[in-house]
């Protein structure tokens, strides 16, 4: 369905519907399947047959929701996880072991930074941090022998600044090894990473994809074009003696990163979705595009607001013409910055939370990219374990605020705004 338009294929890529069959995607809530013949078996076992084996490592519900996503993102194949934190540890994993290294963009999710420089330095993986505004000669500096990924948000969060995906694909390429994108606070009706020389792209789908704040969720995607065989990734190319000798790119071509992290990492892990969430998360990519939209339009509106007030001391959002990232954003995503913003307000922590907790319409929680309007404080929430250090690399101060805005009418959340804004005296 490649010829199709991304809200086409939000609607129809990954489930077709035989003669007689249910319009809608159905959920085989089942956790086993049944076989003729323990041969057949057998063959799902050794990876030389298709079909669904056990719904630890596939489920036809969930297969449907990884062929749309694939398809939105033009990745060849791809793998749904139970959160996207799960996503990016395994697209990790998948070509990281012990004694190896990997360079990461500094303006990442808070969560994202704990996992790379605590948990993993716990596996006997190191990640060095740069940062996302790093030019070529930057980056290449912080390479080592054992580089073997490099890793970036599309747009930072909550910095809203914006890769230079390009370059960092360039760069990355030239020393032999992959660029990891997580795409969340974009998604693929935004911006396509693959289109930019990316080569996996990961995403939280609890965010934009799902978009209602019913059900977490992540996914890697595949863009099937890495050359793996150049020497770098063994555990990709070399036997795998947990499949009598497989070799990955030798069974599975460009296939064989997404078939790797689900067979083995997958089936060691078990951090795949339920089939319901995985209904839940493709209602909410029907109307991925619609969203996006709207999202953007109103946050450009609220942005603007912002920026005009004598009570804020700076607004991040791509999508403004004084924003240093507005000409990336004008290549990357000509359509829209989607709806988060970032703004520091003048009188820091006290003056955040004064306005915080002014609002009516929009809600304080911890989330973002929900269809209703949100806002946190995150210094004191998402990046609290950051250290002081940290959070000056993310872009984030006492007074940082980062606001999620919604498809509520936006005249009504223009008056939110104001109000709140009232109610802060510096």
């Amino acid at each position: 369905m490649e010829e199709y338009g991304l809200q086409t294929l939000g609607l129809h890529a990954g489930y077709t519907p035989g003669n007689g069959e249910p319009r809608v995607l159905p959920i085989y809530q089942s956790t086993t399947f049944t076989y003729d013949s323990t041969e057949h078996v057998g063959k799902l076992f050794d990876l030389s047959a298709s079909g669904h084996m056990y719904s630890r490592l596939s489920n036809p519900t969930v297969d449907a929701v990884e062929k749309k996503i694939a398809a939105l993102e033009g990745g060849v194949a791809a793998l749904c996880t139970s959160s996207g934190q799960a996503a990016t540890l395994l697209s990790l994993l998948n070509i990281l072991k012990a004694g190896d290294h990997f360079i990461s963009s500094t303006n990442i999710y808070g969560g994202t930074v704990n996992l790379f420089a605590v948990t993993f330095k716990k596996l006997g993986i190191e990640c060095s941090f740069v940062s996302g505004d790093s030019s070529a000669e930057q980056l290449k500096a912080a390479f080592r022998p054992n580089t073997k990924a490099v890793f970036a948000e599309t747009i930072a969060n909550p910095a809203l600044s914006i890769l230079d995906i390009e370059e960092w694909a360039k760069t990355a390429h030239e020393m032999g090894v992959p660029l990891v994108i997580d795409n969340t606070l974009a998604t693929p009706a935004l911006c396509r990473p693959f289109e930019h020389g990316a080569d996996i792209i990961v995403h939280s789908t609890t965010k934009y994809m799902d978009g209602h704040a019913v059900t977490v969720g992540g996914v890697i995607v595949d863009s099937g074009k890495f050359d793996w065989k150049n020497g770098k990734f063994p555990d990709l190319t070399e036997p795998d003696p947990s499949y009598h000798g497989l070799s990955y790119t030798e069974k599975f071509g460009n296939m064989a990163y997404i078939v790797k992290a689900r067979v083995q990492l997958m089936r060691d892990f078990g951090v795949y979705p339920p089939a319901l969430a995985a209904f839940i998360l493709n209602l909410g990519l029907e109307t991925l595009t619609l969203r996006m939209k709207a999202h953007s339009d109103n946050a450009l509106a609220v942005a603007k607001l912002l920026e005009s007030s004598d009570k804020i001391e700076k607004v991040s959002y791509p999508g403004l013409a004084a924003s240093p990232y507005h000409q990336k954003q004008l290549k990357y995503m000509p359509n829209g910055s989607s709806g988060v913003i970032s703004f520091d307000i003048k009188g820091g922590k006290s003056a955040a939370v004064r306005f915080i907790d002014s609002l009516k319409l929009v809600s304080n929680e911890v989330h973002v990219a929900d269809i209703r309007s949100c806002i946190l404080h995150p210094a004191t929430s998402t990046h609290r374990q950051l250290t002081p250090e940290q959070l000056v690399a993310a872009g984030i101060s006492e007074g940082t605020i980062r606001l999620s805005v919604g498809i509520e009418n936006v005249e009504d959340i223009l008056a939110d705004v104001k109000q709140a804004l009232a109610n802060v005296v510096l």
